[in-house]
């Protein structure tokens, strides 16, 4: 069953499943909430998208979507998984015969063959003077730039990378899954140069081909076709080599061409993306909504644009996204050929953005002649269905104002023709089925401290005075075993902590959710008051197993070890009233 649940991961966000149950609001990079478990007023329960995570300080309780499912439904974990695959439209009895196994050795003879054609396309860039010449003189790109997105190029051959593929032991059938051939078994590619498309990890799961001889009849851009691995509803171009820049500016550019998104990370600008020649969906979004929930959008200012404009409004505000609008100058069509001109210009134009419905109402008001009433009418009309899709009453108010003042009339009359829109309940949210209440997790205090530590030098240095058996369990044992002998913060599950994954995505989470806000000063002395809490409740446990070890010795008439034992639990008593 991993294979369904990594195929159920894939397909959900754990903020949309969460959602459903408990009201989130973000909060920077996390969302949070209201716990559904306990009776709180403060919110204190917390979803990170970029972890696939979530965690209720109220309870201590937290892990992945499937054991959030598990606690608010009251199911096994068989039951959470069935629930979700429904949801996901992942049928599970795919994944208990031996199709799966076929479909996983698919996926990775298909990722094998990717991988090849990348190697043998730039073999054949360097082999081709005049693709050569097309790379970097006419299209300007530098070797870092082509390395980086490993660009090649495609031979003007009925079936070069065929037979090259073939002799490395794959069938024609196999090529065709992977998108690499035409309906006559030739080289689907040929004549252009080859641009990777690769997932968020780095692996290449399509090409996306630009010919180098503009010919008549043939399409300049021609991209791989949907094959098991690549989606182009799904995939976002060049986010596996934007997302530490996406992480560091906390905003992610999203431009319309792929080789947009190399121009701008060759002139500096990293945290660029592109939609891979296809419509923004939801699912690009969300794809860039775990690195930062700020993205700018570079469109063309036409129709089409601001349609597109349009699209995407409605769907951030589903999603949690904070969109703006970059302009270009009249001087250049695309940011291609705007930082072919400056980089400098391309620059300032990403730091001169725009609210995305200033922008479209802009728009709006530049098209229409509001002079006359039927310009008025088409105007509001417009503005209003925009307003329409906010989810925040304040926004909406703001832009009635902005649109009552281009159009001369009153808000009254804006919101009667919005009534539509007026009135909208509340999203009703499923019950959660409580579970038995479990014990409270009195050693959540340990999950503190080793999440501060995570962050804070200082209060990692602290840990010198504790020990491993200190810690109640083995995840916690292995957590503060790893931070002992390690002097880097932790942003990311180091590979020593793979196998518990969860566990340390939940302390990342709660060092960013917690403390990453808090001074130095006040971290280290929490760490501190961790510290010293930590060495007591040890005390406490060791003055328990004293307290046993007596009354054993003292029914077994064995007066010499009860005494000794007697003399150790005085001063362990002195000592715990002394903490």
């Amino acid at each position: 069953m991993q294979d369904a649940k990594e195929e159920i991961r894939a397909r959900l966000n754990i903020e949309d499943v969460v959602s459903e149950y408990v009201q989130l609001k973000r909060a920077g990079r996390n969302f949070k909430g209201l716990s559904p478990f306990t009776g709180e007023k403060t919110p204190s329960f917390f979803v990170s998208p970029e972890k696939n995570i979530w965690h209720d300080f109220s309870s201590n309780k937290g892990g992945d979507v499937f054991s959030f499912v598990m606690e608010v439904e009251g199911v096994d974990f068989r039951g959470a998984l069935e629930l979700l695959a429904r949801r996901a439209g992942v049928e599970l009895s795919d994944f208990d015969s031996k199709d799966a196994q076929k479909r996983a050795h698919q996926k990775k003879r298909i990722l094998l063959a990717h991988e090849l054609a990348v190697n043998y396309y730039q073999q054949s860039l360097i082999k081709n003077s005049h693709a050569l010449e097309y790379v970097f003189k006419k299209r300007g790109l530098n070797k870092e730039a082509v390395e980086t997105y490993k660009i090649g190029y495609s031979p003007d051959a009925g079936d070069a990378l065929v037979r090259f593929l073939i002799k490395k032991g794959f069938s024609k059938q196999e090529l065709s899954q992977a998108g690499l051939t035409n309906r006559f078994g030739g080289d689907l590619f040929r004549g252009r140069m080859m641009i990777p498309l690769m997932d968020g990890g780095g692996q290449v799961i399509g090409f996306t081909a630009r010919l180098i001889n503009d010919e008549p009849n043939a399409p300049k851009y021609l991209n791989t076709p949907q094959t098991p691995l690549y989606d182009k509803s799904r995939h976002v171009f060049g986010l596996s080599q934007a997302k530490e820049a996406i992480r560091k500016a906390d905003y992610t550019v999203m431009v319309e061409g792929n080789l947009d998104v190399v121009s701008s990370y060759q002139a500096g600008v990293k945290q660029v993306v592109a939609t891979a020649g296809t419509a923004l969906t939801e699912h690009h979004l969300k794809a860039l909504v775990r690195l930062s929930p700020n993205i700018k959008l570079a469109f063309d200012g036409d129709s089409a644009g601001l349609a597109a404009t349009e699209r995407a409004i409605a769907i951030a505000q589903n999603v949690g996204i904070e969109l703006t609008i970059i302009s270009l100058p009249d001087s250049a069509k695309d940011p291609d050929e705007l930082i072919k001109q400056d980089p400098k210009l391309w620059s300032n134009t990403i730091d001169n953005d725009q609210p995305a419905v200033d922008w479209v109402i802009e728009q709006y008001y530049k098209r229409e002649d509001l002079n006359a009433a039927s310009g008025k009418r088409q105007f509001t009309t417009a503005s209003l269905r925009l307003v329409q899709s906010l989810n925040d009453p304040v926004e909406q108010e703001h832009y009635l104002k902005i649109i009552a003042e281009h159009a001369s009339t009153s808000i009254q009359s804006l919101k009667e023709k919005l009534n539509d829109g007026e009135g909208q309940g509340q999203k009703v949210l499923k019950k959660v089925t409580h579970v038995a209440d479990s014990e409270a997790d009195i050693s959540a205090y340990q999950d503190n401290l080793l999440a501060v530590a995570s962050i804070d030098m200082d209060a990692r240095a602290l840990l010198s005075d504790v020990n491993e058996e200190m810690f109640t369990t083995d995840d916690r044992k292995a957590v503060f075993k790893y931070l002992k002998n390690n002097d880097r913060p932790v942003s990311e599950t180091p590979d020593d902590l793979k196998k518990i994954d969860t566990y340390v995505n939940i302390i990342i989470l709660k060092a960013d959710a917690r403390y990453s806000g808090w001074s130095e000063k006040d971290r280290s002395l929490e760490a501190a008051r961790l510290v010293r809490q930590l060495i007591t409740e040890h005390k406490k446990q060791q003055k328990e197993k004293l307290i046993a070890e007596l009354r054993q010795a003292e029914d077994a008439d064995d007066d010499d070890k009860a005494a000794e034992l007697r003399q150790e639990l005085n001063q362990l008593i002195k000592e715990i009233s002394r903490a």
